[in-house]
């Protein structure tokens, strides 16, 4: 059975492929070959997430979508999840998190009926896990916004530093003509930041000329 791996990070700043090697293990104990794996640096509240969609146009009806936890997948609101649930659903594409044991069975051949039975489980517990990652961002986001209110009223809000050294390596590759996979590659960033410095290079260009 063909399983595809998907491993997110939120920021430029954490290491997306973290447990890599724990769902590699955990795809050879339950005899799954790996077909790819997908790796982006992306918030998981967007749809728009390049390497998630590159997964999906890949994959070939009854294949796995391989993850560690549902959070990798979705911190999405509802309706930006029934989307992302239906274009899964027309894949013919089944998840499977290592954090929910009931989405196991699901990497193994069974009958009809027990399989039907699992997936209308398993798709329960998606959902109500994947609300209660929506809810876990929206409250840190708060928390996150009241700390930052605080700070400026003290005078101690400085906001996020840019990696001036990631960056330059960043545009110094652009110049050379690299694609933006060979850059996400090697820096980790997310296209997003590629893309913003890309535009940077443009805007400084034009000013030149």
């Amino acid at each position: 059975m063909l399983a595809r791996m998907y491993l997110r990070a939120s920021t430029d700043e954490q290491d997306a492929t973290r447990a890599l090697q724990e769902l590699e293990d955990f795809a050879a104990e339950r005899g799954l070959t790996i077909a790819a794996t997908y790796i982006e640096n992306e918030s998981g509240a967007k749809l728009q997430r390049p390497e998630l969609f590159r997964l999906l146009r890949d994959s070939r009806p009854g294949e796995i979508l391989l993850i560690e936890q549902v959070d990798r997948l979705s911190r999405l609101t509802e309706a930006d999840w029934q989307k992302l649930l239906a274009e899964i659903e027309t894949k013919q594409v089944r998840i499977v998190a290592r954090d929910l044991p009931t989405s196991w069975m699901l990497a193994s051949p069974t009958d009809e009926f027990t399989g039907r039975m699992f997936k209308a489980i398993n798709g329960m517990l998606l959902d109500m896990l994947a609300a209660v990652a929506r809810k876990d961002y929206e409250d840190r986001r708060r928390r996150q916004a009241q700390g930052q209110a605080r700070a400026k009223a003290e005078g101690r809000y400085k906001g996020k530093q840019e990696d001036v050294k990631r960056n330059k390596g960043i545009e110094a590759m652009l110049k050379e003509g690299k694609s933006y996979t060979q850059i996400q590659d090697v820096t980790k960033a997310s296209r997003a930041t590629v893309a913003k410095i890309a535009k940077r290079l443009k805007e400084r260009a034009t000013e030149a000329a």
